[in-house]
């Protein structure tokens, strides 16, 4: 249970072994029914520290944390100067986990905050929790320097392993920006591969079987022989692996765009 702490200090300390019970009792009775958990990770006065504006929003939580046996104790701060005026008592700081909410990662006011953090409390990570999980959000706040990205659509036991594994040196980011990612190189590769690939007469003859247009009116529109289109064809269905024309107006449809595809050849 959270003790509301939050007087000249404006904080709050959450204690996981504190209770309703005696100091202490709690922390006993949970290492008596975890036997076969392997040890704690952290030190008794190691602690997070949850940063965010909204009082109910970091009680909340820190009590849901608290609640999963995250195994370290947790205080919370509206921000970085209540923080900085209680920081020698509380012990040593393993991570900060920062909760935007809503908030657009992009907005210089949260960009601030964010770097201000990371600044001022390396090396300790800083891990920020966010309701978008959109990659560009991502991508910026690791810009920032953030060991951690944490959608809040994700599990509490999730959450916790994020915030263990930034504390362990590695990164968390949301698996759906990393296939985001994923798409977007495999999508420049692709269209790499395909201006490396297709000359500047080849480019305009596969552009037209994607079209769906024969080869006669292929001929006309480049003022080819129809016979030179048809070496054409043979040499884009080589590169592509393709077998017929159907076959390669489907690949082309991916590798090329409308707006794009006048460039993608090379002389």
């Amino acid at each position: 249970m959270a003790r509301d702490q939050e007087t000249s200090l404006d904080r709050e300390s959450i204690d996981i072994f504190l209770t309703k019970n005696p100091p202490g009792s709690e922390r006993r009775d949970a290492a008596t029914e975890r036997l076969d958990e392997p040890p704690p990770r952290y030190a008794a006065n190691d602690y997070l520290a949850i940063f965010d504006k909204r009082n109910l929003d970091r009680e909340c939580l820190a009590n849901s944390l608290t609640s999963h046996s995250i195994g370290i104790s947790i205080f919370t701060f509206s921000g970085l100067a209540s923080w900085q005026q209680c920081k020698a008592t509380l012990g040593t700081l393993r991570a900060a986990l920062v909760n935007i909410g809503s908030a657009d990662v992009t907005d210089m006011a949260i960009r601030q905050e964010i770097t201000q953090l990371v600044t001022t409390l390396e090396p300790v990570p800083v891990v920020v929790l966010s309701n978008s999980q959109t990659l560009d959000h991502v991508l910026q706040a690791i810009d920032l320097g953030v060991h951690g990205f944490i959608p809040s659509s994700v599990d509490v036991d999730v959450c916790i392993e994020a915030i263990g594994l930034a504390i362990a040196g590695g990164q968390f980011v949301p698996a759906s920006s990393v296939l985001a990612m994923r798409g977007l190189l495999g999508g420049f590769v692709t269209h790499k591969a395909c201006r490396s690939a297709f000359t500047v007469r080849q480019t305009a003859v596969a552009e037209a079987l994607r079209r769906g247009k024969a080869n006669k009116m292929i001929a006309r529109e480049l003022n080819l022989c129809e016979s030179t289109v048809k070496v054409h064809i043979r040499n884009i269905m080589k590169k592509l692996g393709a077998t017929n024309r159907t076959e390669v107006a489907c690949k082309v449809g991916e590798l090329l765009s409308d707006a794009g595809s006048q460039q993608l050849g090379r002389v």
